[in-house]
């Protein structure tokens, strides 16, 4: 399994960025994507998720100024990122769970992540 995340960089307050992150695998169905962060000194903390069928979920945090969507021919799950804060800096990871063949084994799967810099 490999996830390739591409986005991310720097932005002033108030400005936007987009995110994503792509899925490949023979084996692999994909159960949900999504993201998740990690400011120097804090814990990874869920951003956004998304299941095959299109279910969508957030954090409070990004409620109305983030969205998650999925093409999910291409295995891919984008983050559109519009009103960042400084306090969205982070370094942003892409999460795929998933499974093989015929097994009903859920696994995660972290892509590298990238940093994501909102200056005041």
């Amino acid at each position: 399994v490999q996830l390739q995340a591409s986005g991310g960089g720097l932005v002033q307050a108030g400005g936007f960025l987009a995110l994503s992150c792509a899925a490949s695998g023979s084996t692999v169905r994909v159960n949900s994507m999504g993201w998740y962060r990690q400011a120097p000194g804090n814990k990874r903390e869920l951003v956004a998720d998304i299941s095959t069928d299109g279910r969508t979920n957030y954090a409070d945090f990004v409620k109305g100024r983030f969205t998650i969507t999925r093409d999910s021919a291409k295995n891919t799950v984008y983050l559109q990122m519009n009103g960042l804060k400084p306090e969205d800096t982070a370094v942003y990871y892409c999460l795929l769970k998933y499974t093989r063949g015929f097994s009903t084994t859920l696994y995660d799967h972290w892509g590298q992540g990238t940093q994501v810099t909102v200056s005041s």
